[in-house]
């Protein structure tokens, strides 16, 4: 199974998303999900730097993808890469809704503490 988590800023945007696994055992074709997911993983890594002009942090590699970024002060380029980031969960929703949660789950995380929890 993939499991594609998105986590969220506090200002409500995806700041990073992490898809890992593979759809095994779907039939015919089982690569097709993951293909899927990969490329639109993918195509949003290359369209933040292309059309929102931010290079992200991310990692590719079999089985996994992950990608964050700090959003800029330039609101038309945080507005770019906040619709660029959501169409990342649009679109594993989508094949998640053509091919079942059995393949592909998508989760959605809160904004991290990151003081942790055991602060005042």
């Amino acid at each position: 199974m993939i499991r594609a988590a998105f986590q969220y800023d506090r200002k409500g945007r995806i700041a990073a998303f992490r898809m890992e696994g593979h759809a095994r055992g779907w039939r015919p074709w089982p690569d097709l999900i993951c293909a899927g997911v990969s490329a639109i993983a993918q195509t949003v890594i290359g369209s933040l730097g292309e059309l929102a002009g931010i290079e992200p942090d991310y990692v590719l590699e079999r089985g996994y993808i992950a990608c964050s970024l700090v959003y800029p002060e330039d609101e038309k380029q945080a507005a770019a890469a906040a619709t660029l980031m959501e169409s990342a969960r649009i679109g594993c929703l989508q094949i998640g809704d053509s091919y079942g949660n059995k393949y592909l789950t998508v989760v959605d995380l809160p904004p991290e503490d990151i003081k942790g929890d055991n602060h005042d």
